[in-house]
């Protein structure tokens, strides 16, 4: 007689045990923000490191206290045995990592972007649904103190009616992104695309966009004009070619409006008054001088653990993440 197959589930993290982490990447960003916010949780061990460069596996591994160090990342799950592995690296060399580490059986957190097309997102997403395994995409804009609460703020008032997420960034005779391997908004810009849905809701039901190459080959200016199912109207306005680096977003209520930076803060404006009602102030909001604790970090990360404690999607599953990347799509689709 045939044995029934057996129904995978979701490896799940009881809340009293130590979560173990491995980190494939020791880059820049991975040291400054990922790195030190697993560093920070009681509840988490990094147990080990996969990094080609040896010298900067070295540092890393001293810096954080990291005794597993590897150039092999099938040799570090195998020994190592997390509950959840990171892959920090470009975005046109992870998709063949990303697929043997959710094979492997380990749930899986990613930087932005989510691969390198929403198709590649999309089949990654499959695979890790039918394995079983917990997927996030590092957007922590979402999760930034002055975006995150400004919503809450309006959302008393009512529903958010209208939004404007603005990326701009000095790049005056910049080159493309990994020689072209990915463009500027699905690689960076996205970040203002998926803060956008986050902050309007619902579904995406239309756009119109204007996309253009200003004084260069490659794709450098995007805005667009979207629609969305929650009756919310959003505004996307990226631009490399501006005079400084700026990431802002505008939330309106009725009879409420929040602007602000992540990193800059922001202020809240109701009911007609010239003066702000609220500051919001990131370092503040969040008792600590620590940039990767006040621009929204920590809080990305700390919600992946809670999520692999819990047994649940993260918000920023990779499912989701292929709405933003979609987005993206329809946004070079949808040129007036």
């Amino acid at each position: 007689m045939a044995k029934r197959a057996t129904k995978k589930t979701v490896k799940k993290v009881t809340r009293r045990k130590m979560v173990k982490v491995a980190m494939i990447g020791a880059g820049g960003r991975a040291a400054a923000v990922h790195y030190p916010s697993l560093r920070d949780m009681k509840d988490v061990k990094i147990v080990g490191v996969s990094e080609l460069n040896e010298a900067r596996l070295q540092t890393v591994g001293e810096q954080f206290g990291i005794k597993g160090l590897y150039t092999n990342y099938v040799e570090m799950i195998e020994k190592e045995k997390p509950d959840v592995v990171y892959v920090i690296m470009p975005p046109h060399h992870m998709y063949d990592v990303c697929a043997t580490v959710i094979q492997m059986g380990c749930h899986l957190m990613i930087e932005k972007p989510p691969f390198v097309t929403s198709e590649q997102t999309r089949q990654m997403a499959i695979l890790a649904r039918d394995n079983k395994v917990l997927t996030g995409v590092t957007f922590q804009r979402r999760f930034a103190p002055v975006i995150r609460t400004g919503k809450e703020i309006c959302e008393k008032k009512g529903p958010v009616h209208s939004a404007v997420s603005t990326f701009y960034k000095c790049a005056v005779g910049g080159a493309p992104y990994y020689r072209g391997a990915i463009d500027i908004l699905a690689c960076d810009a996205i970040h203002a695309v998926d803060t956008l849905r986050y902050l309007c809701g619902g579904e995406v039901e239309s756009v119109a966009s204007d996309v253009r190459r200003l004084d260069a080959e490659h794709v450098n200016v995007h805005q667009a004009l979207i629609k969305f199912s929650s009756g919310a109207t959003g505004v996307l306005l990226t631009n490399w070619m501006t005079g400084r680096r700026l990431f802002t977003v505008e939330i309106h209520s009725p009879g409420i409006s929040v602007f602000g930076d992540p990193e800059e803060g922001g202020k809240v404006y109701a009911d007609g008054k010239v003066d702000a009602v609220q500051e919001l102030d990131p370092f503040a909001m969040t008792k600590s001088d620590a940039e990767h604790v006040a621009y929204g970090a920590y809080a990305t990360n700390r919600h992946l653990i809670d999520c692999v404690k819990q047994g649940k999607q993260p918000e920023t599953n990779f499912f989701d993440a292929l709405k933003s990347m979609e987005l993206v799509d329809a946004i070079y689709q949808s040129q007036i």
